[in-house]
């Protein structure tokens, strides 16, 4: 199981507001052979660590593809930047943010070179009620390969005060509505 999550809390000059462009993401990263096979509903959350940035949207995707977990990386964050993602601060607002959750059962810290550190699974999930809300939708008794603990217990152990929430999903599911911002 190949899990991504996906958010935004800005707009881009192509796709408008954070969850169009979120379903646009969805779109380019189908066009690039990956086979989304499950997505979540979509979140309203505040930003974490708080500040005084705009709220994001976030949600998370299971995924099949062939690509090995370096590849998939990378390819992760040339579709940010292709979306106008600048990493110019840390926990800064953005346009997009595609983030490697977990691959299989897969435990990894590697340096890739031009990419960064890859940690799998994602190192801070566990600390992210954005992270795992989403997560409980697609992949309701997850186990994190390192800890042991499912969605559920991780979710029972978050700290207070994170605000997230479900919201109205415009097109249902990630069928036509991503497919037809995305060919914008």
């Amino acid at each position: 199981m190949i899990l991504v999550a996906i958010g935004a809390n800005l707009p881009s000059p192509r796709f408008g507001e954070p969850r169009a462009t979120c379903g646009a993401a969805l779109a380019a990263l189908a066009e690039a052979e990956l086979s989304i096979t499950q997505r979540s509903r979509w979140y309203k959350s505040a930003p974490v660590p708080v500040s005084d940035q705009p709220w994001f949207i976030n949600g998370a995707v299971r995924i099949k593809t062939a690509m090995p977990p370096e590849a998939l990386m990378a390819l992760l964050l040339e579709t940010e930047e292709t979306f106008g993602r600048r990493r110019d601060q840390a926990n800064a607002s953005r346009i997009l943010d595609l983030d490697l959750l977990a691959y299989g059962e897969m435990t990894l810290e590697a340096t890739l070179e031009g990419v960064g550190m890859l940690q799998l699974p994602h190192p801070r999930l566990q600390e992210r009620a954005f992270v795992l809300l989403p997560l409980l939708d697609i992949a309701p008794g997850w186990r994190h390969p390192a800890t042991g603990l499912t969605v559920e217990d991780m979710i029972a152990a978050l700290p207070p005060g994170q605000q997230t929430e479900a919201i109205p999903d415009a097109g249902g599911d990630f069928g036509t509505e991503w497919r037809q911002k995305a060919a914008l």
